[in-house]
């Protein structure tokens, strides 16, 4: 998926799976969950391995964070949209290391909708580079990223399905 926002080009991935939980319960299951716990390191795509700065629950716009990943790096997330249970977006700003001169920011959406007594996840991650860096940016989603998505839905969805057992 490629899309076009802020005058910039930005390079995307979408990727689905079913949560067995209504909406209300994959909302409240995943968007204050630790990132720490679930993304991992995927080829060159390096891991969450902790959380600082956290500013409220994770549950408000405006609401701020900086991921620490495994390769020394940072990048601050910042919701955008809040909309209880069927909608939750922020955006990534001030990556450093290798992706800092690479990409401005990113956009993160996640929407819940019903299906079939569960929830269909549908998880958008999109990249937009810095001038005259974005087919850079283009050629790592394009490698990587949608491969590293699907593996993380199935952590999430299994987070889902312990929660909402319990």
């Amino acid at each position: 998926m490629t899309e076009t926002v802020r005058g910039t080009r930005g390079h995307g991935a979408t990727v689905h799976a079913i949560a067995p939980a209504d909406p209300a319960r994959t909302f409240a299951a995943l968007t204050p969950s630790d990132p720490a716990r679930f993304y991992p390191r995927f080829r060159v795509i390096p891991a969450v391995v902790s959380v600082t700065d956290q500013t409220g629950e994770w549950d408000a716009v405006g609401q701020t964070r900086t991921l620490h990943l495994s390769d020394g790096s940072t990048v601050v997330e910042t919701t955008t949209d809040v909309e209880r249970p069927g909608f939750f977006a922020y955006e990534l700003t001030d990556f450093t290391k290798v992706f800092g001169p690479l990409v401005d920011h990113a956009r993160a959406e996640w929407r819940f909708e019903p299906d079939d007594g569960g929830t269909r996840i549908s998880w958008t991650y999109t990249f937009f580079g810095r001038p005259g860096r974005g087919w850079i940016v283009g050629l790592i989603v394009r490698a990587v990223w949608a491969a590293y998505m699907r593996r993380v839905i199935v952590g999430l969805v299994d987070e889902v399905r312990r929660v909402a057992t319990a």
